[in-house]
């Protein structure tokens, strides 16, 4: 029996990709900007648009199609398919299933998109065989995706995997929800780039100095490549960083008892300079019978995770 092809979507504030998928591979992929200040209505024509163009391009009919799936960044009903909350896109409420399903009579999932990103690495990335994992992303924020006994774990809510605002230090840095000490104040991409600009302004002769472009805005990369080459100050803010989110991961495999953490974001390409000292912590913050087993690894699928997680949807 042929098997069929699905269609994953992964809507972020500034673009929405589009993918024909089968057997958690990517087939082809189109992507346009999501304009969300234009309104919801300019968004959902645009989604209509995606689909339409990836049918058009594929030579696909909508009968070799098994459904639609999208992984939507913010808070969803998963049972009604309805946004409850999705701040960058500036909506409240926004019933997606309903409106999608509408349009292409074709049956529609929704989930947050971390968490799409979580499945997409275990149906065809660094997760694969694997049925308990722990997806991280660490980018401006710090989001994650739960995946147990094979299925996403979406909580009483489905807020599950909060993990940015796991509180690690008491008196920590004020975060954007209102909470002190949240893990992402401490180790995201934008904390780490914080931490090099208080580096800079205290010394231009660091070597921090000699990878900053002028007229561009320090990242966490930069601090990064400064530690590998014997920065000092940079060494200790990756170190620090390090051991918050390898305590904070050790909570997590205490509670949990995964059988891989996947990081993924921009900082995860830091390579061994972050997985070092992470693995490291997480091991010694944890118990050794329930870390033995365990690996670290860089998720695989980069932006396409989530496309392909959102397709996972429909099953």
């Amino acid at each position: 029996m042929a098997t069929k092809k699905s269609i994953g979507i992964d809507l972020g504030g500034t673009n929405i990709a589009c993918a024909l998928v089968e057997d958690g591979k990517l087939l082809h992929k189109v992507s346009i900007p999501t304009r969300a200040k234009e309104g919801k209505e300019y968004v959902f024509n645009a989604i209509f648009e995606a689909i339409e163009s990836i049918l058009a391009q594929t030579n696909t009919s909508k009968e070799e199609v098994e459904g639609i799936g999208i992984g939507v960044p913010g808070l969803v009903d998963i049972d009604r398919g309805v946004v409850k909350l999705a701040p960058n896109l500036f909506w409240e409420h926004v019933p997606v299933k309903e409106i999608i399903e509408k349009k292409f009579k074709l049956p529609v999932a929704v989930d947050n998109d971390a968490n799409a990103a979580a499945l997409g690495e275990v149906l065809n990335g660094a997760g694969k065989g694997n049925n308990d994992v722990v997806c991280i992303t660490i980018g401006t924020g710090i989001g994650s995706g739960l995946i147990i006994n094979g299925k996403i774990h979406h909580g009483l809510n489905g807020g599950a995997g909060e993990f940015g605002h796991v509180t690690v230090k008491e008196d920590g840095p004020l975060c954007n929800c209102g909470n002190q000490g949240c893990l992402e104040t401490l180790t995201s991409a934008t904390a780490i780039a914080n931490e090099g600009m208080k580096i800079l302004k205290a010394s231009k002769t660091s070597i921090l100095a000699q990878f900053v472009t002028e007229g561009q805005p320090l990242g966490a990369k930069e601090v990064f490549l400064a530690a590998e080459k014997g920065d000092k100050e940079c060494k200790e803010v990756i170190e620090q960083a390090c051991k918050s989110l390898g305590m904070a991961l050790a909570n997590v495999v205490n509670l949990l008892n995964p059988q891989q953490i996947i990081v993924g974001g921009g900082v995860s390409h830091a390579g061994d300079a972050l997985f070092r000292p992470l693995t490291k912590w997480i091991n010694h913050y944890s118990l050794d019978i329930l870390n033995k087993d365990l690996s670290v690894d860089p998720a695989q699928l980069g932006n396409d995770a989530g496309i392909v997680g959102a397709a996972g949807l429909i099953n």
